[in-house]
């Protein structure tokens, strides 16, 4: 006969997880694993109920079947039932894939789907943009030859027209460089993590993507509930290779790692190969797998940028015939394609490739963001969803200011016209520098509560500290070109304002890293922060090697070994820290 189930533990219950408690034990094992008492002391949570969502999608709201309810409400634990540590240890040893048929053309599935009208997401065809000064002549594109259809046929491709004008040319897959071998890698990669796929992906969307919002939740996991055989390879293995960095925080943390370098290889390798057709998961799949802790690529960064031109990210798609969802899409990523071409920029000391002529993507508002806190994973160790749009919109608006620094002072032309008023001191540049500190300090001052170090929720990671530390780099990277001039300033006065300055911004930025707690830590940080940790200990060196006196130059000779052991301390709860000791240890060692 069958026994009711065993109650579970109180933090089992939070977790949402399998309790097991082994034959003589008092504790069960995730409590033991955790080093937390295993009590029984708190009442069931009331269960809540399912919002049902209204696709954006005109063929999903015309559709009110129950199936259209269950594809549009999608969660990550409905498809797939989340495995404890013993039923996931019993599947592994076999390691099954699915073997189900990707979908050829997503305007052909029966059924709701947010695919079917979409542009940068078709699995049979890319788009590339039909630009003005392309063998197609606009003026021919904007006559009446559609005849009120969205597409049109030229020879093996079409042309879609998105708005009056705005036209792209659609491309069939087959026939680009190794596209037949993407089943292959795709199983291949699936295999890597298996039977772990799907609480790989739970995993992503609770930590990762609210402060990088640059996926479609419900689209995910609406082509994940099909087939893994949906994706493109390069974004399937970073959306793992991210989520394995958090393996601890999840109830696999006892089970054997999958094999990252591998899935690594896999990924740079077929990054490579889907930049000849180029899709919107293109640009997800090369931003995620430069926010690996060795992910930095200069070149990469250069090749992202070219194929969002490609795709048209540079362009304002408010009014496009696409769906709503890819218009919030679309936007989203363009902006992250923004900040990462500024922040490698500078990182690089590289010029960048975006510039404000060739911009017109509107600033993204609380609508081009689909999930909110009802989204929100009650886990231990997540991350807050609206926390993160707020973090992730805050991020655009510095790095403008970061791309105003960038074009005053660090250009080729900046570079010569500092040169060339060297003679003059540092009043000229001083002028030139007012506006944009104003900007910063309003920004900074302007900054949410929601968004300030303090504020911390219980048992929930916090990446405020990425856009804190960013703002402290654009100071730091303001200053930088002001005391360089300080060695043909002529007023002592004058040279003393502006050290004292730079020493302020030094002492805060210094403090606000050795204040950092383990849920900042811990968190996701963007691809910059490396660079920006390392940045401060770089502007200390800068400041000894132009000190005015003994005195002042052993004080920062100390700060900076000061610097490097908060650096040491805090790398043992966040290892990309590491990193940032090793730059910092190669830019200062001829100190």
């Amino acid at each position: 006969s069958k026994t009711r189930p065993r109650r579970p533990c109180d933090s089992c219950r939070k977790r949402k997880s399998r309790c097991e408690i082994a034959e003589g034990a008092s504790s069960c094992v995730l409590c033991q694993f955790h080093y937390q008492p295993c009590t029984f002391v708190e009442n069931p949570r009331p269960r809540k109920r399912k919002i049902p969502i209204v696709s954006e999608d005109e063929d999903v709201r015309k559709d009110t079947s129950t199936e259209a309810s269950r594809v549009s409400q999608i969660s990550p634990g409905a498809a797939f039932p989340r495995h404890d540590a013993t039923a996931i240890s019993e599947i592994s040893s076999r390691s099954v894939i699915r073997q189900a048929p990707p979908v050829e053309n997503y305007a052909d599935l029966k059924g709701p789907s947010l695919l079917k009208k979409t542009l940068g997401l078709q699995n049979h065809r890319h788009s590339r943009y039909v630009g003005s000064s392309s063998e197609y002549e606009h003026s021919l594109l904007e006559l009446d030859a559609f005849n009120d259809r969205d597409e049109i046929p030229a020879g093996v491709a079409s042309l879609r027209k998105v708005s009056l004008h705005d036209t792209f040319i659609l491309a069939p897959d087959a026939g680009t460089q190794n596209h037949g071998d993407e089943i292959t890698e795709l199983d291949a990669i699936e295999t890597l993590v298996a039977p772990h796929g799907h609480a790989l992906i739970t995993l992503y969307f609770r930590i990762v993507h609210p402060s990088f919002p640059i996926l479609h939740k419900k689209v995910y996991l609406e082509k994940y509930q099909r087939t893994h055989r949906e994706f493109s390879p390069p974004l399937l293995a970073a959306v793992y290779i991210l989520a394995l960095q958090w393996w601890s925080f999840s109830d696999l943390a006892l089970l054997p790692k999958p094999d990252v370098p591998r899935l690594e290889k896999l990924g740079l390798k077929t990054i490579s190969d889907v930049t000849c057709r180029p899709k919107l998961s293109t640009i997800q799949a090369g931003l995620l797998l430069l926010q690996r802790f060795e992910g930095d690529s200069w070149a990469l960064v250069t090749k992202l940028v070219g194929l969002g031109q490609d795709l048209g990210l540079q362009l304002d798609c408010t009014r496009w015939r696409i769906p709503s969802w890819e218009r919030g899409l679309r936007k989203r990523l363009a902006w992250a394609l923004f900040m990462q071409d500024k922040w490698s920029a500078l990182v690089h000391g590289r010029p960048s490739h975006i510039l404000a002529d060739d911009w017109a993507v509107k600033h993204v508002t609380e609508s081009d963001f689909p999930e909110n806190a009802a989204d929100e994973d009650d886990e231990d160790g997540s991350t807050e969803v609206e926390k993160g749009r707020i973090l992730f919109s805050q991020m655009i608006g510095l790095t403008e200011i970061l791309s105003d620094i960038l074009s005053s002072f660090y250009t080729i032309r900046a570079e010569e016209e500092t040169r060339n008023n060297a003679h003059q001191g540092v009043r000229w540049i001083l002028e030139k520098a007012k506006p944009i500190q104003i900007r910063l300090k309003e920004w900074f001052a302007q900054l949410p509560d929601c968004l300030k170090m303090e504020n911390l929720k219980m048992r929930k990671l916090s990446s405020t500290g990425y856009l804190h530390l960013a703002y402290y780099t654009a100071e730091i990277t303001l200053h930088r070109r002001i005391v360089r001039l300080l060695a043909h300033e002529s007023d002592p006065s004058l040279v003393s304002i502006c050290r004292a300055a730079a020493k302020a911004r030094l002492i805060s930025a210094m403090d606000f890293v050795q204040g950092l707690r383990a849920e900042h830590l811990q968190s996701f940080w963007y691809s910059a922060s490396r660079y920006c940790f390392a940045l401060i200990g770089t502007f200390v060196s800068l400041l000894w090697v132009t000190s005015t006196n003994k005195e002042e130059a052993d004080f920062y000779k100390n700060k900076l070994e000061e610097y490097r052991w908060i650096l040491r301390l805090s790398s043992k709860s966040a290892p990309f820290l590491e990193r940032a000791i090793s730059t910092l240890a190669t830019s200062t060692g001829v100190l």
